[in-house]
């Protein structure tokens, strides 16, 4: 039986530069980063949750997402994405929209890292 969901994998061109970004822009903490026999192994996540996502190096245009509309690779949730917002902008994070936008499930805004790939991030409408 499936007890949790363990990676979600977003191809770079640059580990070191989406490293930055993950930690630096998104907030999010370095877990783990060693050498391994098919290339540097680098995680990170989200405070406090038991997902890491694998920052795995691959040749540029591999992994790219579809083009607007359709969710990024990876959805982190916030609960309080204009606050949240307002913070990752400041420390450069680049935005397809230039708000945050009101929909019937919430909140929702995309972040794209440097690689192009999409980064969903939402807040979910308290009842």
């Amino acid at each position: 039986m499936l007890t949790n969901l363990m990676y979600v994998t977003i191809y770079v061109t640059d580990q070191d530069r989406a490293l930055e970004f993950y930690t630096e822009g998104l907030g999010l903490e370095k877990r783990l980063d060693f050498p391994g026999p098919d290339g540097r192994f680098l995680t990170v996540g989200v405070p406090g949750s038991p997902v890491q996502i694998i920052l795995w190096s691959h040749a540029a245009a591999a992994g790219q997402p579809g083009a607007g509309g359709a969710p990024g690779p990876l959805i982190l949730e916030s609960d309080d994405l204009r606050k949240d917002f307002e913070a990752m902008r400041g420390r450069g994070v680049v935005f397809e929209e230039s708000e945050p936008v009101d929909y019937p499930f919430g909140v929702r805004v995309e972040a794209v890292d440097p690689d192009g790939n999409r980064v969903s991030l939402r807040q979910q409408r308290q009842p």
